[in-house]
């Protein structure tokens, strides 16, 4: 058991500290060590667990590293991941303060942030990617992608009501689709029935 915290801590805190850019350029990194490396995690589950990570208040990264902790190694798992990923950032961020001036118009520093916002947005295209292939490919899937798209990103339409509309949109059209299965089944019976 302490081997698996262990591992725990060690990968998340690694990817807290060599991972910029937020959540969703972390979720490539999670995927690669989690799903590819270790296995801890299925692709359909790293799937489940963005949009957990996304349907509930915290960051996606911090929820991440919850939810695969948990399903690892139970509670005392999602303590250690979650304390692994947001450990770096803490340890950094509290350095920082007390040089923040210099650090801040250092020329250098500047620099390394122009190649740093690059290398963000390929992480997060990587993970739009990733999501994109894990989609149900059925029209009612890309109409709705294309609607949300458009409405994040040409609108001030606040993005929690966008996620709760798509889990309402997803629950009636799923209802829908299952009643009128089980209609074709039961008519399907009825045709076996009355040919015997």
């Amino acid at each position: 058991m302490k081997n698996i915290l262990w591992r725990l801590f060690g990968v998340f805190f690694k990817i807290g500290l060599f991972t910029f850019g937020g959540g969703y350029a972390m979720i490539s990194v999670i995927e690669r060590e989690v799903v590819d490396k270790r296995g801890w995690c299925s692709k359909e589950d790293m799937m489940d667990m963005v949009v957990i990570a996304e349907s509930t208040p915290g960051v996606i990264a911090v929820n991440s590293a919850t939810f695969v902790g948990y399903k690892t190694a139970g509670i005392l798992g999602a303590i250690i991941a979650t304390l692994g990923v947001i450990l770096p950032s803490f340890l950094i961020i509290s350095g920082l303060y007390f040089a923040m001036d210099a650090f801040l118009t250092n020329v250098y520093v500047a620099a390394a942030f122009k190649g740093v916002r690059i290398c963000v947005a390929v992480l997060i295209f990587r993970a739009v990617i990733s999501l994109f292939n894990l989609m149900d490919k059925k029209a009612f899937c890309f109409v709705l992608l294309i609607g949300a798209f458009v409405v994040a990103t040409f609108t001030d339409f606040n993005v929690i009501f966008i996620i709760l509309i798509g889990a309402a949109i997803g629950l009636i059209y799923t209802n829908f689709i299952d009643k009128k299965q089980k209609v074709t089944f039961s008519v399907e019976d009825d045709d076996q029935r009355s040919e015997k």
